[in-house]
Formats: structure tokens, sequence, C-alpha cells
């Protein structure tokens, strides 16, 4: 190609805005900076700028324009990369110097693009690009900007408009089945192999961590050979940041795979450290191809590409034809097809709104198996039989619950050696896993599955045409396929939404007549009767007891349960007839249509029979007698009103069902984190693995935990500082903000600030973003900025200096090594939330000390909180606290040779300047 890229580039502006201001780059060269209103006076008059994430960008400037996105052109011309959607960021993938201002970044985008065209060029013959002018063409006829330009740089100007690259229901390869791999053997992993495994895996270079290999020793614990049925070995591992714990237990864990030709899942709780391990495991296989059969990522069947949608989205493509053929270059070159945290950008969703993801992914239950035609090129199943032969299972523990709870995974087969990283969240998992909900919204989900959509366009077929051709060969199932279409209709439909939404919440004393509605209706008479006047009042979400019950929601409870039972008995018995069908026609059925039938005998119990016994069962403990004062209840039920109106069931323990149905099954677990264990006192820490052992369940497993501790190898002392501001502000919002302002600015940035209340948030940010983009720290919040919480991680990571506003929620999603997280700030102690549900768990679980029971919680949290900081050798961080009220015996949440300084707001301000100073940053 003769044409410099440069040239190719549409005539546009380049626009790069911060908080209250914004640097524009016209096309004559000349560089400006404005004020929001003045930039949003200059804009009207120009071309559409070039930016990077429009959303976030004109939010900042409070406007609306057509933009030419380079994100877009990003995942066009390098699908399925990584990467932070910000200049520097773009910078640093295209081998350029980051800009430091938003005025050299502005004066840079053209660049950017430039470098994007060039690169293309220069992969115009790659086979993922045989087509891609022609696309480039079909997504310019839907008006995308960039398209001109990037059939010029594929030496295809004269591209016509083709939608051959669109069609990936005919371009994935198929899989290909294979037999069922044997049981594994049972061999032990010796310690000094793990050893050396690990010596293996770390390399020469490495830096030598003793823990890190008696800590891989330790975990071999977890993978001897069982001794007695439902007796597994359990280690319970904490190991201190720092310590090296992915590796440490990656080492006997593929080993004992290696030898005993079975699978051991890894299981973690959040989307990062996922992908962290799936990195990490590079180390163990140099061929990608052999580490692709090695090592499997697993998630929920929801969170992957489903071609059978990706098709209808097509063939109804119309605004989204763009943002389709962009989804078409990804899956391309994707490693898995996770549409959700996978290697498609998380901006994606935020670029192009975030309805066209859950519509072209697997939507609860709708997946038709065996009868689609896409079947032998489905991702989803690809991924699943890449996991049946895989050594290392990469899951997370919402998966691998549900899995247990259903019997098993898609095989029926059950692992028998798992690893629950990040194993404080296992009772937050397990309490999420092992609850039920019933409400409108759930129960019109349930509706949708089974009638299919009623009204407007939609591939939600129903539950008749999924298994027409089922029912046609059999005509057994004709009768109570009918019967269940009739009872379903007792449960919501769409017009209940309309009715739930009249003033924005539940608001009517009466939202329908039938019978399913009419027990929400009295939920929502008891729940608003019961309420105290402020939440009647407000938009969230709020709770009230289900006991004493009102006579009224008892006999209508009573009522929906009778009209449950109907709609469960001919779903059972269509579940039982097709699989007699199965022991019937065992020698003479094909294998597609022994998997199709499996396949929907599994679809019914997970997607309706087993909601509808969990709703059953709620719906008669509304009319049973409460628990006595003082009884322990297995169960906790409450009412949650707002945005919807539902009956809440949790277990008052889940980690004994964690127990019971997850860990008892196995041979050996390893549950590890580098918080397991509060330490309450040095005195006592006996104490603090006991609560190790209530938290994770270990305490209900008939062999005692086997019990590991490793220190942190950092020099906290020297590493790191804890201030407790004795003058912080707590209802003085203007204080508060004067705080975080005074602290981010002092610290140069690398700041997260956590809070408790995201009003709080909210009015802080904005109240000291100005100052902080003055000084060029740019400053990004939860719940303000357009961006989710994966893309502003990956931001805050990015960006050295950037600060981050989160709710305490955010505290493990931020995993940031190195100088761009240096200062933590909590806004308050992070108390527990004072509801229903805590208030029943801190009654029955607390040993006799409630009081105990919650400064356990906080502590964990401020581990959390401060544990984020260190994360290298080479790291310094500061903790700062602003509440004066925060009580001392919580102090022993931090390593004990800190010490935690209590002092004024001014002293510790110019104290974090000090410990950042040059050279010490």
């Amino acid at each position: 190609m003769n044409v410099p890229p440069r040239l190719l580039l549409p005539d546009a502006p380049s626009l790069v805005t911060a908080h209250g201001r914004a640097a524009i780059l016209t096309a004559e060269g000349e560089l400006l900076t404005l004020d929001a209103e003045a930039a949003r006076a200059a804009l009207r008059g120009l071309p559409p700028p070039i930016v990077i994430h429009a959303p976030a960008t004109l939010k900042r400037l409070g406007t609306t324009l057509r933009t030419l996105d380079l994100l877009e052109l990003f995942a066009f011309v390098m699908p399925a990369q990584p990467l932070a959607p910000t200049p520097a960021a773009l910078a640093r993938a295209l081998d350029m110097e980051p800009p430091q201002t938003i005025e050299a970044a502005a004066a840079m985008l053209p660049d950017f693009a430039s470098a994007l065209l060039t690169r293309l060029a220069q992969g115009r013959t790659l086979r993922m690009n045989r087509h891609a002018a022609g696309l480039a063409a079909l997504m310019g006829s839907a008006g995308w900007p960039w398209a001109k330009a990037v059939a010029a740089a594929l030496d295809d100007a004269a591209a016509r408009p083709d939608r051959a690259l669109l069609r990936l229901w005919s371009i994935l390869p198929e899989w290909e089945d294979e037999a069922p791999r044997p049981p594994p053997s049972s061999f032990a992993v010796a310690p000094d192999a793990a050893r050396a495994r690990l010596a293996d895996l770390l390399g020469d270079q490495a830096e030598q961590r003793p823990a890190q290999s008696d800590y891989a020793s330790a975990a071999t614990a977890a993978f001897a050979p069982a001794a007695t049925e439902g007796a597994p070995h359990c280690v319970l591992a904490e190991a201190g940041t720092g310590t090296g714990k992915t590796l440490g237990y990656l080492a006997p864990a593929s080993l004992w795979a290696e030898r005993n030709q079975g699978a051991v899942w890894i299981s973690t709780y959040t989307r990062h450290l996922q992908r962290q391990i799936e990195q990490e495991l590079a180390r163990l296989e140099p061929d990608p191809v052999k580490l692709r059969n090695r090592v499997v990522l697993r998630k929920g069947r929801e969170n992957y590409l489903c071609l059978l949608n990706y098709e209808d989205a097509v063939n109804n493509a119309g605004a989204n034809l763009v943002a389709l053929g962009l989804i078409a270059r990804w899956a391309l070159v994707s490693n898995d097809h996770d549409v959700a945290g996978g290697d498609l950008p998380g901006w994606f969703a935020e670029l192009f709104g975030t309805a066209l993801l859950p519509q072209i992914a697997d939507r609860r239950g709708e997946c038709i198996h065996g009868a689609c035609p896409h079947f032998k090129r489905c991702t989803i199943e690809h991924v699943i039989r890449r996991a049946r032969g895989a050594d290392l299972v990469i899951a997370n523990h919402a998966l691998v619950m549900a899995q247990a709870v259903w019997g098993g995974l898609d095989d029926n087969s059950v692992p028998t050696r798992y690893v629950f990283d990040e194993g404080h969240h296992l009772f937050d998992a397990a309490d999420s896993a092992f609850s039920a909900e019933l409400s409108g919204i759930e129960m019109a989900e349930l509706r949708r599955w089974l009638l299919g959509a009623e009204g407007g366009r939609s591939r939600a077929r129903g539950i008749a045409p999924r298994i027409a051709d089922l029912v046609e060969a059999d005509e057994t199932l004709a009768a109570p396929l009918e019967a269940a279409l009739i009872a379903a209709r007792v449960l919501p439909g769409s017009a209940f939404f309309a009715r739930l939404g009249a003033a924005g919440g539940v608001e009517l004393d009466s939202i329908g007549t039938g019978t399913a509605e009419a027990f929400l209706s009295a939920l929502v008479t008891q729940a608003r009767a019961r309420a105290k006047p402020a939440d009647r009042e407000s938009s969230l979400d709020f709770e009230v007891d289900l006991h004493p019950v009102e006579p009224a929601l008892a006999d209508a409870a009573a009522a929906l349960e009778r009209a449950l039972a109907r709609l469960e008995t001919p779903l059972k018995a269509i579940r039982e007839r097709l699989l007699a069908r199965l022991d019937e026609e065992a020698a003479t059925i094909e294998e597609r249509d022994r998997q199709r039938i499996e396949a929907m005998a599994r679809s019914l119990r997970r997607r309706a029979l087993d909601q509808l016994a969990a709703w059953r069962r709620m719906l008669a403990a509304t009319s049973a007698a409460p628990p006595a004062p003082g009884e322990r209840p297995r169960n906790v039920l409450f009412i949650r009103l707002g945005r919807d109106a539902a009956l809440l069931s949790h277990l008052l323990d889940p980690t004994e069902a964690f127990a019971e149905i997850v860990a008892t099954p196995a041979h050996g677990l390893l549950i590890t984190s580098a918080t397991l264990r509060d330490n309450a006192s040095e005195a006592a820490p006996e104490a603090g693995w006991r609560g190790a052992e209530a938290r994770s369940g270990a305490r209900y497993l008939p062999n005692p935990a086997i019990r590991a501790g490793f220190a942190s190898p950092f020099d906290y002392p020297a590493q790191t500082r804890i201030f407790v501001v004795r003058d912080a502000p707590r209802d003085n919002i203007e204080g508060l903000a004067a705080a975080f302002r005074a602290l981010f600015l002092a610290s140069g940035g690398g700041a997260l600030g956590l809070f408790t209340a995201i009003s709080r948030l909210r009015a802080v940010q904005s109240r000291i973003a100005p100052a902080l983009e003055a000084e060029n720290i740019p400053l990004y919040a939860q719940h303000v900025d357009v961006m989710n919480n994966a893309t502003l991680v990956d931001v805050f990571r990015a960006e050295q200096n950037a600060c981050l506003l989160g709710t305490d929620a955010m505290r493990d999603g931020v995993d940031v090594p190195g100088n761009a997280l240096r200062l933590v700030v909590f806004e308050r102690t992070p108390w527990p939330r004072p509801d229903i549900l805590h208030r029943v768990r801190r009654a029955h679980l607390a040993d006799g000390d409630a009081k105990a029971y919650d400064d356990a919680i906080v502590r964990l949290r401020l581990r959390q909180g401060f544990g984020r900081l260190i994360r290298r050798a080479s790291d310094r961080g500061v903790f700062v606290l602003l509440d004066r009220a925060f009580p001392s015996r919580l102090e022993s949440a931090f390593p004990p040779d800190v010490i935690v300084q209590r002092i004024g707001l001014a002293e510790t301000v110019a104290s974090v300047a000090a410990f950042f100073a040059p050279p010490n940053l």
C-alpha cells in the first residue's frame, strides 16, 4: 500500500476530557485547553472528534455528540487484546511514549489512529483479514466512521459490504467428542516433589522465597489418598501477601493431575484472579497448544457467546451492526469466547450498551443443545468438553457450588480435588449459592422460560417449541406438557413489570389479581405496614421481618403454594418420561438424541423443578410457626421491597451446606487466602484458626483441618504507615471531601478511597475532582463513571497517578501491584450492615458474643484493605482511616510490628507527603 496511514485518517479534531475541562486539537493543528462550557461551544462547530471511550469522555463534558472512538478501531485491528481505555494505556499497547497531560494526549490521538491503521496494513494478508475490508464496508453502511480508513489500510478501498465474516456459525471450528476420561488414581504428591516443581515453575532467576516452598510442601496434604468415605483431607493455609501462594498451590496441583490423570478444580472469587491464575499457568507448559489442552478456564454458561442467539442478532442487526461486526472480529481469535470478563474488553458493553452481550449469550436455560443447528460449533460445549479432559480447571466459587447442588458437572462427574483460593469469600459465595428468592421478577422469568416471549420480537421460544420433536416422537409427553403450559399462567407476566414500576417501585396496594400477584400484593402490604417512614419514602430497597405473618399473607402464600404444586407435577412427569426413554431405547438411541434428552432433563430440573421446590418450601414456612425465642433456625426468611417484591430465604450458616454438598464428596481440598484468620489477639492464635474453620465450613468435616500459616515476607514497618485521623469529620461532607482531597494530593495520586455509603462517595467525588485534575491526577469513581468495576480497576492499574473511589465492595477487586496503589483511605470503620440477616446470624453464630462477631468481620475487612497496598518487595503504602471513633481493639487487624498512629488530619497529610517524597516514592 502506497498511501501513508496518516493520510487515511478522517479530517477530524481530537478530544480528551478531564473533570470540568477539555483539550481539543483541531484539524488545522491548533491545540485548545478549555473549560467544559467553552469546549461544548467549540465542538458544536467542529466535525465529530477522535476520542478514547466516548461515553466517559462526553459525560465529563455533560454533552452528547457523534465521535470517532479509537477503542472501536482498536477492537477491529487488535481483537481480544487487553487494554485499559486511557491514552496512556493505548500508547503502551502501541509501543509509544505515554502522554502525561490531556493536552499531550489530545495531540497524540491522530498518531494512535495512524499506528493502528499501520498495523492493520502490515497484517492484511493474515487469514483473519481475508474478508475484513468487506466487513468494514458493511459496518460503514451502518455509519461506522472508521470504515473507509480501514478499507484503505487493507488496500481494498472499493470493498463492497460483505456479511461473510459475520457468519460465525459457519466459520468457527467444530469440536469433536472424545472418549470419557477414566477415573483418576489416588497417588500422593511428595512434599519434596512439590518443592522441585515449584522451582521449575519459578526458573533459575526467580527471587528465593523460603515460605513459598514451605507453603507448596504443606499444600500436598490436600492431595493425599482418601482413607475414609465422606472424610476429605482439608488443608487451611493462610499465606500472607507476597508469599506466592498461586504458584505455591499450582505446583502440587499440577503434579497430582499429571501423575493421577485427573483434574484439579481451582476455584476463586473474582474474575481478575481467574485470569491471573491462567497467566501464571503459562509457566507450566511453553507450548500454547498443549497448554490450551491442559488448562481450561470455566464459568457459567451465561458468560459465553451463544451462536444461535448471535445469529438471531445478526439477522435483526439494525443499530447493532457495528457492534456485531466487532464481536465477529473478536470471536475469530478469542481463546474461549467468554463475553463477560474474558478477552472481550470490559469497555465493549460501555460503548455499545449493556443489553447486547446478554442478548448474544446463553440466557438462563434456553439452550436447546443437540437440537441447535450450531451445536457442533457451540463455543460453550467446546469449553465444557475441553474441561473434561483438562488437568487444571480454573473456575469460580459460584460455578463450583452450583454444579455440586446439581449433582455434578455437565457429564455428571464430580471433581475429587479442589483448591479454593480467596477462601475468605467461601461464606459469602455459599450464602449466595444456597439462598432462594421468590419474587415478581424471578417468577416472571420462569414464566418466560416456560411460555416464551408473549408479544414483541424475541427468540425466547418457551418449552413447547424446544421439545416439539420429542413430543412428536413420544405422544405421552403431550398431556403433561399441555398441563404445564396451563399451570404456568399463574405466574406473573410482562405486564407485572409495568405495574411494578408505576411509581418507581412497588407502592401500589394491589399489583394484580392472579394468584402469584395476589401473594406479591400481600407481601407489599405487610412490608409497607412494618417499614420505617423513611424507608417507605426512599427509592432504595428495604427489608422487614416475615414473622409474625399477617393472615392475608398466609392465605395468599397457601394459595400460591397449591398453584405451584399444580405446575410442578406435570414438569416432573415430563422429566421422568424423558429419562425413561433413555432407559427404554438405550441400545438404539443415537448419541445426539441422547445428549439432547439428557440436557433437557437437566434444564427442567435446574431451571424449573429445583426453583419450584425451593419456592414451595418458602411458602410452606410462611404458614408455619416461627422459631421460638432463642431457638437456632436453619433458615432466615424476610421480605425485601423496592425495585421488586421478594420473599428471601438464607441458610443461617451456609458453610454447613458447602461442607455437606461440595466438600464431603471430594477426597481433598485446599482452602487458602491471605486473610483466613481474624487476629483478635496474638495471645490466642487458636481462636483465629477456629474462626477460619467456622467461616470455611471446615468445622463440619469429619477430619480435623490441617492448619498451615505463612507470614508475609514484607518489611511492613519500613514499607507502610497506618494512620487513624483523630479529628476526622464524620457527618460534615465538606470536611470529609477536604480530607480526601488533601490526602490524595499529598500522595500524588495512586490512591483508593473506600466508602460505606454511595451517597457520600458521590458527594466527595464531585467536590474533589477539579482540584485533583488541576494537579494532573485523574479521579475515577464507582457509581459515577460510566465504566464498570472491572474497567475502573484496569484504568486504575494502568494510570500510576490515578485515584479511585468505590464502596467497600470494591476492596477485594483491586489487585494493583506497584506504585499505582500506594494509599488506601477508609471513609469510616467498615462495620457490617445492620440488616435482618446479620442480626439473626450474630445472635446464633457468635458463640454468645455478638460484639466479638462484629469485630471479627471488621478486622478481616481492614486486613483485606491493608493487604491491597503491598504486593511486592519494592512497594510502599499508607493506610488511613478517617474515623476518630475507631476502637483500639480493632488494631490487631494490622501487622503487629506496624504502629497505628492516631494523629490529626494536618499531621497525617504532612506524614503522607513526607513518606512519599522523593526519593522514597
